[in-house]
């Protein structure tokens, strides 16, 4: 798992003003969290633009940004729809145990008896513990407790051991 892959951070999902300000759905936590991310890499079908994030603010629920280069509301509006992207160099690093749940997505799972479950699909938020989607002959559903269920990851071989019931 060396070639780490860019990590979506968002959507524009509009424009904002007349001076080229943008809106911005950001799946960061806290939502403006994305603005401290700079540059962006900016992607709509196969056309990428890296832009650098000028300004921006919290507004109500949504985030407003500047982006260099971006000057007025026609220029804005060719923006809407398409993703934003940071590459995994620009996240914090992260301490011991602690994993950014992009690192986590493409492991491939196995139980400490050995038994292949699949490939880790996605990551779920549910209140008590976070869950990760396993995608193999079957969806699975197991709950992220390190030391638990979570016996070791691997990010360099890109493995995870899991104890968990393969027929669960």
């Amino acid at each position: 798992m060396s070639a780490r892959k860019d990590i979506n951070v968002g959507r524009i999902s509009g424009v904002f003003g007349v001076k080229g300000w943008l809106k911005v759905f950001s799946f960061t936590d806290p939502r403006e969290n994305i603005l401290s991310y700079s540059p962006w890499l900016l992607k709509k079908g196969g056309e990428i633009k890296q832009l650098d994030v000028i300004d921006g603010a919290l507004h109500g629920k949504a985030v407003i940004a500047q982006l260099d280069d971006i000057i007025d509301r026609d220029q804005a509006a060719g923006f809407v729809g398409w993703d934003i992207f940071i590459t995994h160099n620009q996240l914090p690093e992260t301490t011991e145990g602690e994993y950014y749940w992009s690192d986590l997505v493409g492991l491939k799972v196995e139980t400490v008896e050995g038994v292949q479950l699949g490939v880790v699909d996605s990551l779920l938020e549910t209140g008590a513990n976070d869950v990760l989607v396993v995608q193999g002959e079957r969806e699975r559903a197991i709950p992220f407790l390190q030391g638990e269920t979570i016996i070791n990851i691997d990010l360099d071989a890109g493995t995870m051991i899991v104890d968990w019931d393969p027929e669960f």
